[in-house]
């Protein structure tokens, strides 16, 4: 899921749809209050990355796809009217593995066996079982097709927990290793969310910290994770972290997702390329107490765009990465 999408949207749409999304407000930099909080943000400095002291496999990789089917998945799709998940839904989403139209399937693509998603339903693929202390890459490249009025979106949720549907009637709560264009590498913390209803009064449940910078180029918050920047908590109203460079191919080519998880911590690599780091990944039990965030379902998001992913492979770790600068 991407809250950026999901401020897109509201933005189309809330000129003709009475929300109470309207009372609320998504942030967008131009109260006091959102200002002061990136206010003591220092400045981007661009300087390449690298990733270093990386850790040998303490078993062999394991494929989470077979190239066949989706045997060691389940599908949960969300409300049949995408539009209406971000205006006020009605009725119930479709639920646990009811994905009667293929929003998700074996195809062949480029030669090869790849899964494809169809976008026009929002929903995810979710490995059926939980992992931690891992090393995920995968493939992905965009398809052709892009559905709804936002940006081209999708996702690859980890560390999911909680109740299916959960965020929006689609996806389980989750850190989101985003992938979007100029974007890809994103960290957003996906949380129990149902609009319509002021920002301000979701549930976020699960956060992180990220060493972050300014860059009053992009959408608020502006900022991107930067080493040695401030540490600062994925926190209403800055509750994302752009990537700290844009790494992805040009569209319609496959790309290499690297994800690194151990402990509360994690690293997202685009294309051999570490683009954010985040550390104290906490969500909270059910007695509303914050504990630390370690494990969880892998989900492959629809999110309005056709998308492919293959080569979907996990191997357990014994250290995380460190990033350089050069």
């Amino acid at each position: 899921m991407t809250i950026r999408n999901v401020l897109t949207a509201c933005t189309l749409l809330l000129a003709t749809a009475n929300t109470a999304m309207a009372a609320g407000g998504p942030p967008d930099g131009s109260t006091p209050e959102q200002q002061r909080i990136v206010a003591g943000d220092p400045p981007l400095q661009q300087g390449r990355l690298a990733l270093v002291d990386l850790p040998r496999p303490t078993k062999a990789p394991v494929s989470l796809f077979n190239g066949r089917d989706l045997k060691g998945w389940d599908s949960w799709l969300g409300y049949t009217d995408a539009i209406s998940t971000f205006t006020g839904p009605t009725g119930e989403p479709i639920g646990l593995n009811k994905d009667m139209t293929g929003v998700f399937r074996v195809v062949q693509e480029d030669g090869r066996p790849a899964i494809h998603v169809s976008g026009k339903i929002l929903g995810a693929l979710l490995s059926k079982r939980s992992y931690s202390n891992y090393h995920l890459r995968l493939q992905f490249k965009w398809g052709a097709n892009s559905w709804y009025p936002f940006p081209r979106n999708n996702g690859l949720l980890y560390h999911s927990h909680g109740k299916y549907g959960a965020a929006l009637g689609s996806w389980m709560p989750a850190m989101e290793f985003e992938i979007m264009p100029r974007s890809i590498g994103m960290l957003l913390a996906v949380s129990d969310y149902n609009a319509p209803q002021p920002y301000d009064s979701v549930d976020w449940r699960v956060n992180a910290d990220v060493e972050v910078a300014q860059d009053k180029s992009i959408p608020y918050p502006y900022r991107r994770y930067m080493p040695g920047g401030r540490l600062q908590p994925l926190a209403f109203p800055a509750f994302n972290v752009d990537a700290n460079v844009d790494a992805e191919k040009p569209m319609g080519e496959w790309n290499i997702l690297d994800l690194y998880t151990f402990g509360d911590r994690s690293i997202h690599v685009v294309n051999g390329v570490p683009v954010l780091e985040a550390r104290n990944l906490m969500t909270k039990n059910e007695a509303g107490k914050p504990v630390p965030l370690t494990s969880g379902r892998i989900q492959l998001q629809s999110e309005g765009s056709e998308a492919y992913f293959r080569d979907i492979t996990i191997e357990p770790i014994d250290h995380l990465p460190k990033i350089e600068r050069r």
